[in-house]
């Protein structure tokens, strides 16, 4: 075929398929490929926008889920509980919740699976200052003690601690002091607060002092905080779920590689992150609590089931649950980065 004859070719093809589209025997999608798919994502935190959670915070900036097709919204919490509910209710599709959160919810009879370690680390503590000689569990015993909120972590790490001294919630007078709960303990509110971390780095930067720090890791060193999903949002949302995880598993990694950004962007972003050097040191915490042994095995987000397995028998020796819960019927790995 001559090249002339060619391109007369090619123009009637052209032609051919234009009439069939106007006249409407061929779809739109035949001439273009069709836009990659978007889902909404609303992800129920336990916290405001904090600087710990700078990488979900950033997606304006830096699009880490709109490249995996995903739209992400973010409803904030006051602890774990909290979280939890705004799934229950429908607000949201995934929690950032804690273990004893998530068990104390599947002890009700909640259908609800865990997706996601997100820090396979404990992070939460208990602290007092120096002048009130608290330094081991049996000490907490009488004390005014506060918390984030009852429905938070940290209450629920507060029960751990007591119950290596055989004490419970029953022998102290828990108070709620709000997420940023130092002030409490400086002004002598509180004899001891629970908290995590980067609460307990903040509290020293803004003038805590001398403190005396019981880490709950050292007792039981059970994950901090996973993604949990409801059970008919497992079912019916994978393709978007995975996509989900991978897309914060990128914005993870990149918090790790790049702290220094991320404390920039956080200045921006999170309602705490006015100071660039503090924002600094709560994400090299939190980037820390997000690795483990597992993780260097089977990459971010792995759990390990014989450790949660033990988190739970604990959890119900220590009264914060009534039932047994074998957790490999409650959370799934399927969903995770480089799963087929």
């Amino acid at each position: 075929m001559t090249s002339l004859a060619r391109r007369a070719a090619l123009i009637f093809a052209r032609t051919t398929l234009f009439t069939a589209l106007v006249a409407g025997a061929l779809p739109l999608s035949s001439l273009a490929q069709s836009s990659p798919k978007t889902d909404k994502v609303v992800v129920a935190g336990w916290s405001k926008p904090i600087t710990e959670i700078t990488n979900l915070l950033v997606e304006e900036d830096k699009g880490f889920f709109k490249a995996r097709g995903i739209e992400l919204a973010y409803v904030p919490g006051a602890g774990g509980g909290d979280a939890l509910r705004n799934i229950l209710s429908g607000q949201a599709d995934i929690a950032f919740t804690d273990p004893g959160s998530f068990f104390a919810a599947l002890d009700k009879g909640e259908k609800l699976r865990a997706i996601y370690d997100i820090y396979p680390q404990n992070v939460f503590n208990v602290v007092s200052l120096k002048s009130q000689n608290i330094t081991k569990p049996a000490d907490l015993k009488g004390k005014r003690i506060g918390v984030y909120s009852l429905a938070s972590g940290t209450r629920q790490n507060l029960q751990v601690l007591l119950h290596q001294a055989g004490l419970s919630e029953s022998d102290v007078t828990v108070v709620v002091t709000g997420l940023l709960n130092f002030a409490p303990l400086m002004q002598g509110q509180v004899d001891a607060t629970a908290a995590t971390d980067t609460g307990l780095l903040m509290g020293k930067q803004k003038g805590l002092g001398d403190v005396n720090v019981m880490e709950v890791k050292n007792y039981v060193n059970i994950s901090s905080d996973f993604f949990v999903v409801r059970e008919d949002t497992y079912a019916q949302k994978k393709d978007a779920l995975k996509r989900f995880l991978q897309a914060y598993q990128d914005s993870a990694e990149w918090m790790m590689r790049s702290p220094q950004e991320a404390a920039k962007l956080a200045v921006k972003v999170a309602i705490d992150g006015q100071n660039e050097a503090i924002n600094l040191e709560v994400i090299k915490l939190r980037n820390a609590s997000s690795v483990s042994t597992t993780t260097a095995q089977r990459g971010l987000g792995a759990f390990d089931l014989a450790a949660l397995q033990k988190g739970a028998q604990a959890y119900k020796a220590f009264g914060v649950i009534q039932r047994d819960i074998k957790v490999s019927d409650v959370v799934s790995q399927d969903l995770l980065p480089g799963k087929k």
